[in-house]
């Protein structure tokens, strides 16, 4: 699956879907798009309107209540990225509850990455047919 095919996919068609399966390629080239929204959308609320989204120069957090407009993406993104890790969890076999690994500090987050870069299952699996890569 190409970069913006993965886009259309777990935007467009399957955006709160958490049924069936997801390719490597489907959940990387998405959370790569998600991560470049996210920055440049940042990046461009900050410079607009002259307020770090983050935190400010002083490194001291502000609030500000334009740098609210930073999370909208981010928002927006929630549910396709909850649902595309869910999916990807499915392909190896996986339930997508395995993603609760990432409030278990550091090494759940280690433990999903493992998961996700993990080959899926050769041919069907209890959560359906193998991915279309």
């Amino acid at each position: 699956m190409q970069f913006l095919e993965s886009i259309q996919t777990c935007v467009v068609k399957k955006y709160a879907d958490f049924n069936g399966r997801a390719s490597r390629s489907e959940f990387w080239w998405f959370w790569l798009a998600t991560i470049i929204v996210n920055y440049a959308w940042s990046f461009i609320i900050s410079w607009i309107t002259g307020a770090s989204v983050m935190m400010g120069m002083d490194g001291q957090f502000h609030f500000n209540a334009l740098s609210l407009l930073g999370y909208i993406p981010a928002f927006a993104l929630l549910l396709p990225s909850l649902a595309v890790s869910a999916r990807r969890l499915h392909d190896i076999g996986k339930s997508g509850w395995w993603y609760l690994l990432a409030f278990v500090c550091c090494i759940g987050g280690l433990v999903l990455i493992y998961f996700w870069a993990k080959e899926g299952d050769k041919g069907s699996n209890e959560y359906g047919p193998a991915p279309q890569d």
